[in-house]
């Protein structure tokens, strides 16, 4: 089966929202990089041929936008989200847009990781830990240690104003008693940078730029893989994740197929997909990707997605004071 691989941007650029949803039996938006979003795809179709999945895949903001403004014109294209974190979809539950369903599947999964109403799963866990070039004089084990004077100047890190995970993070380690916003204000003040988001951090701290960096984890493990000179740690204090939740829209018309899709991405099938592009299942029993510890030994920090949400305007303002608006 033929699946259009067209972006968000192109499906408004060719005025083909409606075709497009009525071409397929499940439409699929997603943050994902492309090469996953197709993968995934691939897998539930194998496992359901006689559904046909589109799907459409931007940045979470982006995606949002767009998601947004089919809601508020009522013209509702996608069926199902997978995108980046729990609090963007507890946003959506407390707004009503999205359809309780208690997957068979969560039995398989710590309560932790989804919405007890059936809104939303998480899929994955996607650590942000700390990154360090190889020729660094310190390796650390610690969130304080980038806030050391051997780390002066040799720190950089995604910003909350442009990282939907750098967000999460920022809210995860200000909740841990030792850190707070203390931990921040050490930072800013020991001549960390906080700008942009994963990326620009793996290749500044790749090249020799920065000595240390705060990152999502599987980048700085799979450039490892290649051999860039990085090692990646999951520091002792623990670590934040974002989980890529799975849910359902309120007002689909393709539910049987949704809830089909929901139940492949969660079980032993799918998270075995994740596995294999390198992410660590959330699915308790599963193994993690080469290059990651045994994950009995990866601490996660605990986010309340509802509290965070509500705390989400105070604390961009609480950095941005700190950082300045990078």
């Amino acid at each position: 089966m033929k699946k259009l691989l067209l972006t968000a941007t192109a499906l408004v650029a060719l005025g083909a929202a409606t075709s497009f949803a009525n071409a397929a039996d499940l439409v699929l938006y997603t943050s994902q990089p492309n090469e996953d979003a197709q993968a995934t795809v691939d897998g539930f179709m194998a496992e359901n041929p006689e559904i046909k999945v589109d799907w459409v895949r931007d940045g979470t903001p982006k995606i949002m936008a767009k998601l947004m403004a089919e809601i508020e014109a009522g013209n509702l294209v996608a069926d199902v989200l997978l995108i980046a974190d729990t609090v963007t979809l507890e946003r959506m539950k407390q707004a009503g847009q999205l359809m309780a369903y208690q997957s068979p599947e969560a039995a398989n999964y710590d309560a932790s990781l989804y919405d007890a109403d059936g809104h939303y799963y998480s899929t994955k866990l996607i650590t942000t830990g700390i990154m360090y070039n190889t020729a660094a004089s310190m390796k650390p084990t610690s969130w304080q240690d980038l806030a050391k004077p051997e780390a002066k100047g040799l720190v950089t890190m995604p910003s909350p104003l442009t990282s939907g995970a750098a967000l999460i993070h920022a809210q995860t380690l200000t909740g841990v008693d030792s850190l707070g916003w203390d931990y921040y204000r050490a930072l800013q003040e020991n001549g960390a940078i906080a700008a942009g988001g994963n990326g620009g951090v793996l290749k500044s701290v790749a090249s020799g730029e920065k000595a240390y960096g705060v990152v999502v984890d599987y980048m700085p493990i799979r450039e490892k893989a290649k051999g860039a000179p990085v090692e990646f740690v999951f520091p002792e204090e623990g670590v934040s994740a974002v989980t890529e939740p799975v849910a359902i829209l309120n007002g689909t018309e393709h539910a049987d197929a949704a809830k089909k899709f929901v139940d492949y991405v969660l079980s032993e099938k799918g998270q075995e997909g994740f596995l294999k592009l390198g992410y660590i299942p959330a699915r308790n029993g599963m193994p993690v990707p080469d290059g990651f510890p045994a994950r009995e030994s990866i601490k996660v920090l605990p986010l309340d997605a509802a509290a965070a949400l509500k705390a989400t305007d105070e604390d961009l303002k609480t950095f941005s004071s700190i950082f300045g608006t990078n």
